[in-house]
């Protein structure tokens, strides 16, 4: 009885012989095994070929889907104690940025800032830096404000006052985070109880409110101008522009919702959109109306000497 090299020594010489009477075949090397075969076309090993080569066309196509997975799947994170954790948060670029930034600026009726700007990437980076820089202008102005309008008043010693920044820090930081996130367990709430009802994450909701509070810096800085018609007029103009964004991206989420809960919702982003802006124009930018001190009058008092005659 042949051993099993004696076999494989064999079929290698019928494949060399083959190979020598027909030069123009062609060969096939299976990576499924450790042994290299090789057939040549035509003959009786012609069928033999063609199932070798439907095992070859399945582990070609299996090794595509698998270098498709590595290239363009997402890489793994780690906990959200790791630096690669919130680094996928700031993965934009000053492109990227710059069109959320004129998304803000110019809300139209139907343009849905998540689904046309975010486009299922929203970061963390474009709202952050947008508090931290109104954060400053704000607190900034403020001072100047002050200064501007007792610029006439020779008793005022102008003192800068850092704890405006401080004050602003929180306001608009708590505004831009804590505002959100009752928004979005909301929605999630609704969601769960109106399966109708859609929703978004809790970073689109973020990112949303921050890119909605770039129009406040500009407008911080014109608040300067010591003329209360025009700061009035500049915080309600901002007031529209800010507050369309986010009634504009959250009106078709909570419209599916009864109409009193949708109502409601609108009108609840509203006022605590108008109670930031109000409430930091009347804080860092009241101009203070002074009334001038009566000067005190002494009374003249007339003093009658009476004489007595003897």
């Amino acid at each position: 009885m042949a051993s099993p090299n004696d076999l494989q020594f064999q079929e290698f010489e019928e494949a060399a012989e083959l190979l020598s009477a027909d030069p123009g075949a062609s060969t096939l090397s299976m990576s499924a095994s450790n042994t290299s075969t090789t057939a040549a076309g035509g003959g009786g090993g012609g069928g033999r070929g063609g199932g070798e080569d439907v095992k070859l066309d399945l582990s070609e196509e299996e090794g595509e889907e698998e270098s498709s997975e590595l290239l363009g799947g997402q890489k793994p994170t780690g906990g959200f104690w790791t630096f690669e954790y919130y680094q996928s948060f700031f993965n934009v670029d000053t492109v990227q940025v710059l069109d959320r930034v004129k998304g803000s600026l110019m809300p139209l009726p139907g343009r849905n800032f998540i689904k046309h700007n975010l486009r299922s990437n929203p970061d963390l980076y474009g709202p952050f830096w947008i508090c931290v820089t109104l954060v400053f202008s704000v607190a900034i102005g403020g001072n100047l404000s002050s200064f501007l309008s007792e610029k006439g008043n020779p008793s005022y010693h102008y003192r800068p006052q850092f704890h405006r920044v401080t004050i602003a820090a929180l306001v608009i930081f708590m505004y831009a985070w804590l505002v959100p996130i009752g928004l979005w367990g909301f929605l999630t709430w609704r969601q769960g109880a109106e399966r109708q009802i859609g929703g978004y994450s809790f970073l689109e909701t973020v990112c949303v409110y921050g890119y909605s509070l770039f129009i406040y810096i500009p407008t911080s800085v014109l608040w300067i101008i010591p003329f209360e018609w025009l700061r009035w007029t500049l915080i309600l103009v901002a007031m529209v522009i800010s507050g369309s964004v986010l009634v504009l991206t959250f009106w078709p989420v909570v419209r599916e919702d009864t109409k009193v809960m949708a109502v409601a919702t609108v009108v609840t982003i509203v006022v605590l959109h108008t109670l930031l802006a109000v409430g930091c124009k009347m804080y860092f930018f009241q101009t203070e109306v002074h009334v001038p001190s009566a000067v005190p009058i002494t009374p003249t008092i007339n003093m009658t000497i009476a004489t007595k005659a003897h």
